[in-house]
Protein backbone atom coordinates (compact mmCIF):
# COMPACT_ATOMS: atom_id res chain seq x y z
CA UNK A 1 0.00 0.00 0.00
CA UNK A 2 1.42 3.34 -1.09
CA UNK A 3 2.25 5.81 1.67
CA UNK A 4 0.41 8.41 -0.39
CA UNK A 5 -2.95 6.63 -0.55
CA UNK A 6 -5.64 9.12 0.45
CA UNK A 7 -9.37 8.70 0.95
CA UNK A 8 -11.58 11.80 0.83
CA UNK A 9 -15.08 11.59 2.30
CA UNK A 10 -17.38 14.06 0.53
CA UNK A 11 -17.45 14.87 -3.15
CA UNK A 12 -18.59 18.49 -3.15
CA UNK A 13 -16.43 21.62 -3.41
CA UNK A 14 -13.95 21.05 -0.58
CA UNK A 15 -13.57 17.36 -1.38
CA UNK A 16 -12.86 18.00 -5.06
CA UNK A 17 -10.51 20.91 -4.39
CA UNK A 18 -8.51 18.77 -1.97
CA UNK A 19 -8.56 15.76 -4.30
CA UNK A 20 -7.29 17.71 -7.29
CA UNK A 21 -4.55 19.46 -5.33
CA UNK A 22 -3.30 16.19 -3.82
CA UNK A 23 -3.53 14.29 -7.11
CA UNK A 24 -1.41 16.99 -8.79
CA UNK A 25 1.25 16.25 -6.16
CA UNK A 26 1.30 12.55 -6.93
CA UNK A 27 -1.03 11.26 -4.20
CA UNK A 28 -3.27 8.30 -4.97
CA UNK A 29 -6.66 9.84 -4.24
CA UNK A 30 -10.15 8.40 -4.06
CA UNK A 31 -13.27 10.48 -3.42
CA UNK A 32 -16.31 8.88 -1.74
CA UNK A 33 -19.66 10.66 -2.06
CA UNK A 34 -22.72 9.24 -0.29
CA UNK A 35 -25.23 10.69 -2.80
CA UNK A 36 -25.74 8.21 -5.67
CA UNK A 37 -26.44 10.81 -8.38
CA UNK A 38 -24.77 14.04 -9.41
CA UNK A 39 -24.80 16.72 -6.73
CA UNK A 40 -26.89 19.84 -7.20
CA UNK A 41 -26.65 23.21 -5.49
CA UNK A 42 -30.27 24.25 -5.60
CA UNK A 43 -30.70 27.98 -5.01
CA UNK A 44 -27.01 28.56 -4.34
CA UNK A 45 -25.36 31.65 -5.73
CA UNK A 46 -21.68 32.23 -5.02
CA UNK A 47 -19.46 35.29 -4.98
CA UNK A 48 -16.30 34.08 -6.70
CA UNK A 49 -13.75 35.79 -4.49
CA UNK A 50 -10.35 36.71 -6.04
CA UNK A 51 -8.47 34.14 -3.89
CA UNK A 52 -10.76 31.37 -5.17
CA UNK A 53 -10.26 32.44 -8.77
CA UNK A 54 -6.50 32.46 -8.20
CA UNK A 55 -6.61 28.92 -6.77
CA UNK A 56 -8.63 27.66 -9.73
CA UNK A 57 -6.28 29.26 -12.22
CA UNK A 58 -3.26 27.80 -10.42
CA UNK A 59 -4.80 24.39 -11.10
CA UNK A 60 -4.95 25.24 -14.79
CA UNK A 61 -8.75 25.62 -14.83
CA UNK A 62 -10.38 28.13 -17.17
CA UNK A 63 -12.15 30.87 -15.22
CA UNK A 64 -12.71 33.23 -18.15
CA UNK A 65 -16.49 32.64 -18.13
CA UNK A 66 -16.96 31.84 -14.46
CA UNK A 67 -19.97 34.06 -13.95
CA UNK A 68 -21.56 37.51 -14.21
CA UNK A 69 -19.32 40.53 -13.59
CA UNK A 70 -21.01 43.19 -11.44
CA UNK A 71 -19.31 46.30 -10.06
CA UNK A 72 -22.15 48.27 -8.45
CA UNK A 73 -23.89 47.81 -5.10
CA UNK A 74 -27.09 49.58 -4.10
CA UNK A 75 -29.39 49.94 -1.12
CA UNK A 76 -33.16 50.27 -1.48
CA UNK A 77 -35.59 51.72 1.03
CA UNK A 78 -39.11 50.41 1.75
CA UNK A 79 -40.51 52.36 -1.20
CA UNK A 80 -37.95 50.95 -3.62
CA UNK A 81 -35.81 54.07 -3.92
CA UNK A 82 -32.02 53.83 -4.13
CA UNK A 83 -30.64 55.42 -0.96
CA UNK A 84 -26.95 54.49 -1.22
CA UNK A 85 -24.52 53.02 -3.74
CA UNK A 86 -20.94 51.79 -3.77
CA UNK A 87 -18.45 50.26 -6.20
CA UNK A 88 -17.15 46.73 -5.63
CA UNK A 89 -16.23 44.75 -8.78
CA UNK A 90 -16.94 41.03 -8.29
CA UNK A 91 -17.84 37.87 -10.20
CA UNK A 92 -21.18 36.28 -9.27
CA UNK A 93 -21.52 32.63 -10.17
CA UNK A 94 -23.61 29.60 -9.30
CA UNK A 95 -22.70 26.62 -7.16
CA UNK A 96 -23.06 24.15 -10.00
CA UNK A 97 -20.71 26.17 -12.26
CA UNK A 98 -17.77 25.85 -9.86
CA UNK A 99 -18.71 22.27 -9.00
CA UNK A 100 -18.79 21.27 -12.67
CA UNK A 101 -15.42 22.90 -13.30
CA UNK A 102 -13.88 20.87 -10.47
CA UNK A 103 -15.78 17.67 -11.21
CA UNK A 104 -14.56 17.63 -14.81
CA UNK A 105 -10.96 18.13 -13.64
CA UNK A 106 -10.93 14.97 -11.48
CA UNK A 107 -10.85 11.44 -12.94
CA UNK A 108 -14.34 9.94 -12.94
CA UNK A 109 -13.05 6.46 -12.07
CA UNK A 110 -11.67 7.84 -8.77
CA UNK A 111 -14.98 9.46 -7.81
CA UNK A 112 -17.28 6.91 -6.15
CA UNK A 113 -20.98 7.81 -5.92
CA UNK A 114 -23.37 6.19 -3.45
CA UNK A 115 -20.45 5.44 -1.13
CA UNK A 116 -21.53 6.54 2.34
CA UNK A 117 -19.07 6.35 5.23
CA UNK A 118 -20.36 4.55 8.32
CA UNK A 119 -17.26 4.43 10.53
CA UNK A 120 -13.48 4.23 10.42
CA UNK A 121 -10.63 2.84 12.49
CA UNK A 122 -7.14 4.24 12.58
CA UNK A 123 -3.76 3.15 13.91
CA UNK A 124 -0.21 4.41 13.58
CA UNK A 125 -0.03 2.49 10.29
CA UNK A 126 -3.15 3.72 8.52
CA UNK A 127 -6.92 4.12 8.39
CA UNK A 128 -9.65 1.62 7.50
CA UNK A 129 -12.93 3.17 6.31
CA UNK A 130 -16.18 1.18 6.50
CA UNK A 131 -19.01 2.00 4.08
CA UNK A 132 -22.77 1.49 4.01
CA UNK A 133 -22.52 -1.27 1.39
CA UNK A 134 -20.31 -3.33 3.70
CA UNK A 135 -17.07 -2.52 1.89
CA UNK A 136 -13.91 -1.56 3.78
CA UNK A 137 -11.08 0.49 2.27
CA UNK A 138 -7.57 0.99 3.60
CA UNK A 139 -5.67 4.25 3.25
CA UNK A 140 -2.79 6.10 4.81
CA UNK A 141 -4.85 9.24 5.27
CA UNK A 142 -8.56 10.03 5.64
CA UNK A 143 -9.90 13.51 4.89
CA UNK A 144 -13.34 14.63 6.04
CA UNK A 145 -14.84 16.97 3.45
CA UNK A 146 -18.42 15.93 4.16
CA UNK A 147 -19.94 19.25 5.13
CA UNK A 148 -22.04 20.56 7.99
CA UNK A 149 -23.31 17.11 9.00
CA UNK A 150 -19.85 15.55 8.75
CA UNK A 151 -19.68 11.89 9.75
CA UNK A 152 -15.90 12.22 10.01
CA UNK A 153 -16.09 15.20 12.39
CA UNK A 154 -18.74 13.47 14.49
CA UNK A 155 -16.44 10.48 14.95
CA UNK A 156 -13.40 12.62 15.82
CA UNK A 157 -15.07 15.43 17.78
CA UNK A 158 -18.50 14.20 18.92
CA UNK A 159 -19.24 17.22 21.14
CA UNK A 160 -18.81 19.76 18.33
CA UNK A 161 -22.20 20.47 16.76
CA UNK A 162 -23.62 23.25 14.56
CA UNK A 163 -24.86 26.30 16.49
CA UNK A 164 -28.06 27.94 15.29
CA UNK A 165 -27.48 31.65 14.64
CA UNK A 166 -31.02 32.83 15.45
CA UNK A 167 -32.26 33.45 11.90
CA UNK A 168 -33.12 31.72 8.65
CA UNK A 169 -32.70 32.48 4.96
CA UNK A 170 -35.46 32.15 2.40
CA UNK A 171 -33.73 31.81 -0.96
CA UNK A 172 -34.26 30.98 -4.60
CA UNK A 173 -32.87 31.46 -8.10
CA UNK A 174 -35.26 32.78 -10.73
CA UNK A 175 -34.81 32.64 -14.52
CA UNK A 176 -33.93 36.10 -15.82
CA UNK A 177 -36.71 35.89 -18.41
CA UNK A 178 -39.48 35.83 -15.76
CA UNK A 179 -38.49 39.19 -14.28
CA UNK A 180 -40.73 42.06 -15.37
CA UNK A 181 -38.87 44.71 -17.37
CA UNK A 182 -39.09 47.34 -14.62
CA UNK A 183 -37.65 45.01 -11.98
CA UNK A 184 -34.93 43.83 -14.34
CA UNK A 185 -33.97 47.44 -15.01
CA UNK A 186 -33.86 48.30 -11.30
CA UNK A 187 -32.07 45.22 -9.96
CA UNK A 188 -30.21 43.13 -12.51
CA UNK A 189 -27.19 45.38 -12.97
CA UNK A 190 -26.20 45.53 -9.30
CA UNK A 191 -25.87 43.65 -6.04
CA UNK A 192 -28.99 44.99 -4.33
CA UNK A 193 -29.79 45.17 -0.61
CA UNK A 194 -32.73 46.21 1.53
CA UNK A 195 -32.76 46.29 5.33
CA UNK A 196 -36.19 45.88 6.90
CA UNK A 197 -35.89 46.25 10.69
CA UNK A 198 -33.72 43.39 11.95
CA UNK A 199 -33.71 41.71 8.53
CA UNK A 200 -31.85 41.76 5.22
CA UNK A 201 -32.74 40.84 1.66
CA UNK A 202 -30.10 40.67 -1.04
CA UNK A 203 -30.19 39.85 -4.73
CA UNK A 204 -27.75 39.57 -7.61
CA UNK A 205 -27.50 37.99 -11.08
CA UNK A 206 -25.70 34.70 -11.75
CA UNK A 207 -25.20 32.48 -14.77
CA UNK A 208 -28.05 30.41 -16.12
CA UNK A 209 -28.17 26.60 -16.36
CA UNK A 210 -25.03 25.10 -17.94
CA UNK A 211 -23.29 28.42 -17.24
CA UNK A 212 -25.34 30.27 -19.81
CA UNK A 213 -24.24 33.92 -19.71
CA UNK A 214 -26.40 35.18 -22.56
CA UNK A 215 -28.76 38.04 -21.72
CA UNK A 216 -32.17 36.61 -20.99
CA UNK A 217 -30.76 33.19 -20.07
CA UNK A 218 -29.14 34.10 -16.75
CA UNK A 219 -30.73 33.80 -13.30
CA UNK A 220 -31.42 36.07 -10.35
CA UNK A 221 -30.30 34.85 -6.93
CA UNK A 222 -32.26 36.19 -3.96
CA UNK A 223 -31.72 35.61 -0.22
CA UNK A 224 -33.93 36.97 2.57
CA UNK A 225 -32.59 36.69 6.14
CA UNK A 226 -35.29 36.70 8.84
CA UNK A 227 -35.06 36.20 12.62
CA UNK A 228 -36.62 32.98 13.92
CA UNK A 229 -36.70 31.96 17.58
CA UNK A 230 -34.98 28.61 18.15
CA UNK A 231 -37.50 27.27 20.65
CA UNK A 232 -40.81 28.05 18.97
CA UNK A 233 -40.52 29.44 15.45
CA UNK A 234 -37.68 27.35 14.02
CA UNK A 235 -39.28 23.96 14.85
CA UNK A 236 -42.52 25.23 13.30
CA UNK A 237 -40.70 26.21 10.10
CA UNK A 238 -38.99 22.81 9.95
CA UNK A 239 -42.24 20.87 10.40
CA UNK A 240 -43.68 19.50 7.16
CA UNK A 241 -47.31 19.03 6.13
CA UNK A 242 -47.45 15.56 7.73
CA UNK A 243 -46.21 16.86 11.09
CA UNK A 244 -42.65 15.52 10.83
CA UNK A 245 -40.05 17.87 12.34
CA UNK A 246 -36.83 17.91 10.33
CA UNK A 247 -33.44 18.55 11.89
CA UNK A 248 -30.97 21.14 10.52
CA UNK A 249 -32.98 21.76 7.29
CA UNK A 250 -36.14 20.80 5.41
CA UNK A 251 -36.40 19.71 1.75
CA UNK A 252 -38.05 22.49 -0.31
CA UNK A 253 -41.00 20.36 -1.51
CA UNK A 254 -41.92 19.63 2.12
CA UNK A 255 -42.12 23.23 3.33
CA UNK A 256 -45.67 23.88 4.49
CA UNK A 257 -47.86 26.13 2.37
CA UNK A 258 -48.74 28.04 5.55
CA UNK A 259 -45.07 28.90 6.16
CA UNK A 260 -44.67 30.14 2.58
CA UNK A 261 -47.88 32.16 2.89
CA UNK A 262 -46.58 33.81 6.07
CA UNK A 263 -43.31 34.65 4.33
CA UNK A 264 -45.18 36.25 1.42
CA UNK A 265 -47.42 38.21 3.78
CA UNK A 266 -44.30 39.54 5.49
CA UNK A 267 -42.94 40.56 2.09
CA UNK A 268 -46.01 42.71 1.53
CA UNK A 269 -45.44 44.48 4.85
CA UNK A 270 -41.66 44.85 4.81
CA UNK A 271 -40.08 44.76 1.37
CA UNK A 272 -39.75 47.32 -1.43
CA UNK A 273 -41.99 46.68 -4.45
CA UNK A 274 -39.20 45.17 -6.57
CA UNK A 275 -38.46 42.46 -4.01
CA UNK A 276 -42.15 41.96 -3.19
CA UNK A 277 -42.79 41.03 -6.79
CA UNK A 278 -39.77 38.73 -6.85
CA UNK A 279 -41.01 36.86 -3.77
CA UNK A 280 -44.33 36.18 -5.50
CA UNK A 281 -42.47 34.80 -8.54
CA UNK A 282 -40.83 32.07 -6.43
CA UNK A 283 -42.76 28.82 -6.81
CA UNK A 284 -40.73 26.63 -4.45
CA UNK A 285 -38.43 28.56 -2.11
CA UNK A 286 -35.59 27.01 -0.17
CA UNK A 287 -35.56 27.52 3.61
CA UNK A 288 -32.08 27.53 5.14
CA UNK A 289 -31.60 27.90 8.92
CA UNK A 290 -28.29 29.67 9.47
CA UNK A 291 -25.70 27.86 11.55
CA UNK A 292 -22.07 28.26 12.33
CA UNK A 293 -19.57 25.72 13.55
CA UNK A 294 -15.97 25.99 14.72
CA UNK A 295 -13.85 22.90 15.29
CA UNK A 296 -11.10 23.21 17.91
CA UNK A 297 -9.03 20.70 15.93
CA UNK A 298 -8.49 19.99 12.25
CA UNK A 299 -6.31 16.91 12.68
CA UNK A 300 -6.80 13.76 14.74
CA UNK A 301 -4.05 11.25 14.06
CA UNK A 302 -4.22 10.43 10.35
CA UNK A 303 -7.59 12.14 9.88
CA UNK A 304 -8.02 15.74 8.72
CA UNK A 305 -11.04 18.02 8.34
CA UNK A 306 -11.45 20.56 5.53
CA UNK A 307 -14.11 23.00 4.34
CA UNK A 308 -17.52 22.93 6.02
CA UNK A 309 -16.67 19.70 7.85
CA UNK A 310 -14.27 21.80 9.90
CA UNK A 311 -15.69 25.34 9.97
CA UNK A 312 -19.03 26.71 8.81
CA UNK A 313 -19.32 30.49 8.80
CA UNK A 314 -22.53 32.43 8.38
CA UNK A 315 -22.81 33.37 4.69
CA UNK A 316 -22.39 37.15 5.02
CA UNK A 317 -18.61 37.02 4.48
CA UNK A 318 -18.99 35.08 1.23
CA UNK A 319 -15.94 33.00 2.12
CA UNK A 320 -17.27 29.44 1.99
CA UNK A 321 -15.69 28.13 -1.20
CA UNK A 322 -12.61 30.37 -0.92
CA UNK A 323 -12.05 29.05 2.60
CA UNK A 324 -12.37 25.48 1.33
CA UNK A 325 -9.81 26.18 -1.40
CA UNK A 326 -7.39 27.66 1.11
CA UNK A 327 -7.86 24.65 3.41
CA UNK A 328 -7.13 22.31 0.51
CA UNK A 329 -4.04 24.22 -0.56
CA UNK A 330 -2.63 24.34 2.97
CA UNK A 331 -3.28 20.63 3.51
CA UNK A 332 -1.68 19.66 0.19
CA UNK A 333 1.38 21.80 0.89
CA UNK A 334 1.81 20.38 4.39
CA UNK A 335 1.53 16.78 3.20
CA UNK A 336 3.83 17.40 0.25
CA UNK A 337 6.52 18.75 2.54
CA UNK A 338 6.58 16.08 5.26
CA UNK A 339 6.77 12.27 5.02
CA UNK A 340 5.29 12.01 8.53
CA UNK A 341 1.55 12.21 7.87
CA UNK A 342 0.53 12.99 11.44
CA UNK A 343 3.15 15.73 11.75
CA UNK A 344 2.03 17.20 8.42
CA UNK A 345 -1.59 17.28 9.57
CA UNK A 346 -0.59 19.07 12.77
CA UNK A 347 1.22 21.64 10.66
CA UNK A 348 -1.90 22.09 8.54
CA UNK A 349 -3.98 22.56 11.69
CA UNK A 350 -1.65 25.23 13.07
CA UNK A 351 -1.84 27.18 9.83
CA UNK A 352 -5.58 27.05 9.21
CA UNK A 353 -7.15 27.30 12.67
CA UNK A 354 -6.43 31.04 13.15
CA UNK A 355 -7.79 32.15 9.77
CA UNK A 356 -10.89 29.96 10.02
CA UNK A 357 -11.60 31.40 13.45
CA UNK A 358 -11.23 34.94 12.09
CA UNK A 359 -13.78 34.20 9.37
CA UNK A 360 -16.23 32.73 11.89
CA UNK A 361 -15.92 35.74 14.16
CA UNK A 362 -16.29 38.23 11.32
CA UNK A 363 -19.42 36.49 10.05
CA UNK A 364 -20.91 36.58 13.55
CA UNK A 365 -20.27 40.31 13.72
CA UNK A 366 -21.96 40.93 10.37
CA UNK A 367 -24.98 38.81 11.21
CA UNK A 368 -25.57 39.88 14.81
CA UNK A 369 -28.34 42.34 13.95
CA UNK A 370 -30.37 39.55 12.29
CA UNK A 371 -30.58 37.35 15.38
CA UNK A 372 -33.88 36.74 17.15
CA UNK A 373 -32.17 37.42 20.49
CA UNK A 374 -29.03 39.42 21.29
CA UNK A 375 -26.76 39.93 24.26
CA UNK A 376 -25.09 43.26 25.02
CA UNK A 377 -22.04 42.55 22.86
CA UNK A 378 -24.22 41.51 19.93
CA UNK A 379 -26.27 44.69 20.24
CA UNK A 380 -23.02 46.64 19.97
CA UNK A 381 -22.09 44.66 16.85
CA UNK A 382 -25.53 45.39 15.40
CA UNK A 383 -25.07 49.11 15.86
CA UNK A 384 -21.77 48.97 14.00
CA UNK A 385 -22.36 46.41 11.24
CA UNK A 386 -26.12 46.62 10.66
CA UNK A 387 -26.27 50.12 9.17
CA UNK A 388 -26.62 50.52 5.38
CA UNK A 389 -23.12 51.92 4.82
CA UNK A 390 -21.52 49.00 6.67
CA UNK A 391 -23.67 46.39 4.91
CA UNK A 392 -22.70 47.75 1.50
CA UNK A 393 -19.02 47.90 2.40
CA UNK A 394 -18.60 44.66 4.34
CA UNK A 395 -20.92 42.00 2.89
CA UNK A 396 -19.20 39.29 0.81
CA UNK A 397 -15.76 40.89 0.95
CA UNK A 398 -12.55 39.44 2.38
CA UNK A 399 -10.74 42.73 3.02
CA UNK A 400 -10.69 42.07 6.77
CA UNK A 401 -8.36 39.08 6.23
CA UNK A 402 -5.63 41.29 4.80
CA UNK A 403 -5.69 44.17 7.29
Amino acid sequence: MSQRRTLIIGGSMSGLLTAIMLARRGFEVGVCERVPGELAGRGAGIVAQPPLIARLEALGLDTSDLGVAIARRQMLDREGRVTATSTCPQIFTAWERVYRLLRDAFPSDRYLRGHGLVAFDQSDRGVVAHFSDGAATEADLLIGADGLRSTVRQACLPTIVPLYAGYVAWRAMLPERVLPDAIHRDLFGAMTFCLPPGEQIIGYPVAGPDNDLRPGQRRYNVIWYRPADEVKELPWLLTDESGVVHSISIPPPLIRREAIAQMRAAAERLLPPQFRDIVWLIDEPLLQPIYDLASPRLAVGRVALVGDAAFVARPHVGAGVSKAADDAAALAAALDGDDDIEAALRCYERERLPENNRIIERARHLGAYLQATQNAEERTRSARHGIPEAVLAETATLDFLYV
